[in-house]
């Protein structure tokens, strides 16, 4: 197995869609060039910002195969193919493999609440079924059970393959456990923007991001500063997107980022029921309003 280092930024990839409901790969193709020549460090497609749960097996397939062909090995590209049920995620996982993926990334089991012993027999037939690295995604928040850091210390132990945990519990205690307790060679992205920074500073590696979307140059700067040791860089920067590191939550993920995304033209407001456009008609106007700040400070070199 090669084994990926993970440090960085790695962008959580959104799904485009036409007019017909149908996915963009055209969109898609000049957003992963955009997001590889603003230098990010990866790719995550399919993952809970593209909408993964509304696309059918065959489009999930294509837009991991889609993606890794449009990356031309620039960047790593880690797929999205967790399941509630193991066996689905097992077949989306050997699919990804067999694709060219260089990792997959895998939600916790949502919805049917498993125990830790069904969480640690699930990951481990998934890590076994395939070779690649595996990287869990731990998030209660959308799957209400959490991957308790004994959970993930035992499958870290047991299967060679799984190689990083991205954090989305919100718990920064538990955080610091998974770092404290963990393997040199394993790795812990965060898998909310806000609180990267955070992570880095107890010895985490990298965010898969939500906001990197739009602003890849930024995170990856923010990112990269932190990584070095420069906090006062990393500060600045954490402070500046920290309103939109907001307002991407404001509703429901990924309606604000890719709301953002068309107001800028890089894809169409289109989404996939039962996500659909905001709700709130103030929602838009801040959305915006942060947004053309945002963009402002770029074109005037203020940041």
């Amino acid at each position: 197995m090669n084994r990926l280092k993970l440090y960085g930024v790695y962008t959580a990839l959104v799904t485009p869609f036409t007019d017909y409901n149908t996915v963009d790969y055209a969109s898609l193709e000049r957003l992963v060039d955009s997001q590889i020549e603003s230098g990010i460090d990866g790719l995550v497609p399919c993952g809970t910002t593209g909408e993964s749960p509304t696309l059918s097996h065959e489009e999930h397939d294509r837009v991991i195969a889609q993606t890794i062909k449009y990356s031309k090995g620039r960047v790593p590209v880690i797929a999205g193919t967790g399941s509630n049920a193991t066996s689905e995620a097992i077949r989306l996982s050997q699919h990804a493999q067999d694709a060219g993926a260089d990792a997959v990334l895998l939600v916790n089991p949502y919805y049917n609440k498993p125990t830790q012993k069904g969480l640690y027999l699930h990951f481990k037939a998934i890590a076994d079924s395939i070779s690649i690295p595996c990287i869990l995604y731990n998030i209660k928040g959308r799957t209400g059970v959490n991957l308790e850091n004994e959970t993930l210390r035992a499958l870290e132990s047991e299967c060679d393959n799984i190689i990083a945990v991205k954090e989305a519990s919100g718990d920064l205690e538990q955080m610091k456990g998974v770092i404290h307790e963990k393997k040199e060679d394993f790795y812990v992205l965060s898998g909310d923007d806000n609180l990267s920074i955070d992570l880095i500073r107890m010895g985490g590696h990298g965010v898969v991001s939500v906001a990197s979307n739009l602003f890849p140059k930024q995170m990856k700067e923010m990112i990269s500063s932190a990584l070095s040791g420069n906090y006062e860089r990393a500060d600045r920067l954490n402070s500046w997107f920290s309103e939109f590191f907001k307002v991407c939550f404001v509703e429901t993920n990924p309606i604000p980022i890719k709301t953002a995304m068309a107001e800028v033209g890089l894809m169409k407001e289109i989404f996939r029921l039962p996500l659909c456009t905001l709700e709130k008609e103030e929602h838009r106007a801040h959305l915006i309003q942060v947004v053309n700040r945002m963009m402002d400070d770029i074109r005037e070199g203020r940041i």
